[in-house]
């Protein structure tokens, strides 16, 4: 690889933008769940002393999104959907982007057939003046990084 004499600065992990098929939200606080893991399947054939091990079935964590309580409850009602039944309570395809510091896109996480399976209400503390703070566990089947 040739040398450029160029420094690359990474990017920061608080300038990213969320968005699911038909809810729009802005201020997230936090977005986890980025990654894959792939099952390890042990077998030994015949006579070999030692097994070989070959690649099973990909799994994906689940998405946790946590932002500021305020009056958009869309994301709330999202899960209500779900939680009571209601037929029209549908998947969605969604994707986490982070952008550079001056606000263009960088590197975008698109996830696809997810549905809110928990939300979590604020916790409440008199003592403290801190922002109350919701979060929603989404899964999905699959996320990957768009190219």
């Amino acid at each position: 690889m040739a040398q450029t004499g160029q420094i690359v600065d990474p990017y920061l992990d608080c300038n990213f933008v969320v968005e699911i098929d038909g809810i729009l939200r802005a201020g997230f606080q936090e977005a986890t769940g980025l990654d894959s893991t792939i099952d390890v399947t042990e077998y030994q054939e015949g006579g070999d002393k030692f097994k070989r091990k070959v690649p099973g079935q990909a799994k994906f964590s689940n998405i946790v999104l946590k932002w500021g309580s305020s009056d958009d409850h869309d994301l709330y009602d999202w899960h209500m959907q779900w939680l009571t039944g209601d037929p029209a309570a549908a998947r969605k395809s969604g994707s986490i982007i982070l952008r550079d510091r001056t606000g263009a896109e960088k590197k975008r996480w698109n996830f696809s057939r997810a549905w809110p399976t928990k939300w979590t209400g604020p916790s409440f503390n008199a003592i403290d003046s801190k922002i109350a703070i919701e979060s929603m566990e989404i899964v999905h089947e699959g996320v990957f990084l768009a190219a």
